[in-house]
């Protein structure tokens, strides 16, 4: 398996426990209530290959994966979200090795993978293009980034609240996050070629949150 040696456990990339229970008890509501998992499921249909997920929190993706994938490298920097995620992949019906690691730096070779999947942790990221530039690197000619983002709200209103959120406390209280990243910019900067996406609320009813405003799509590495 085309893993460099991973960083001990005790050194880990981000360390946010009391947000990862936090958001491990809050990502499953989101799934149930939320409709999140419809969206999990639309993120990963038809893929097929090799995978690799950045991000992979508590392991929500898992279930969804297709079983035309052959192998799954699911990367967590944060220990708690780690070990559920291992305990998920126990319960998934395609092979799915969880590692540590950072998106910036992933233990991976290039363009070992046929797919990546980046989903709910460009936000989180520490540098967004240098992960960008990771999954450019570790994906083959032609192979397709699955995203599910949050994104800046269409509105000048609650866009300049995102803003303002990113610049003072959101970041603080939940593990990193950046509420008003222009994913879809970061993508294309990156080199890809965006093919598909689909502005997307979560959730779909109710009252608009600074994390409602979502983009769901496929990105093509190009063959230079």
């Amino acid at each position: 398996m085309p893993l460099r040696s991973p960083r001990p456990l005790h050194q880990d990339a981000v360390h946010h426990p009391v947000f990862a229970r936090f958001y491990a008890r809050m990502s499953v509501q989101a799934d149930l209530r939320g409709g999140v998992a419809g969206l999990r499921r639309e993120l990963l249909d038809g893929l097929s290959g090799r995978v690799i997920e950045i991000g992979a929190g508590n392991g929500l993706n898992f279930s969804h994966y297709p079983r035309a994938v052959s192998e799954v490298v699911a990367v967590e920097p944060e220990r708690s979200l780690r070990r559920l995620a291992a305990d998920a992949a126990l319960r998934a019906e395609v092979p799915v090795d969880v590692v540590p690691g950072a998106a910036e730096a992933l233990p991976v070779k290039s363009e070992a993978f046929d797919a990546a999947v980046a989903s709910l942790v460009l936000c989180t990221v520490r540098d967004l293009p240098r992960s960008l530039a990771e999954l450019h690197r570790v994906l083959r000619p032609g192979g397709e980034l699955r995203f599910f983002e949050h994104g800046l709200a269409p509105g000048p209103g609650m866009a300049a609240v995102q803003r303002g959120l990113d610049r003072t406390v959101w970041p603080r209280l939940f593990g990193g996050c950046h509420v008003s990243r222009d994913a879809l910019a970061a993508i294309e900067a990156a080199g890809f070629r965006i093919v598909a996406q689909r502005g997307v609320r979560v959730p779909e009813r109710g009252p608009a949150l600074p994390t409602s405003y979502c983009v769901l799509g496929t990105a093509r590495r190009s063959y230079d």
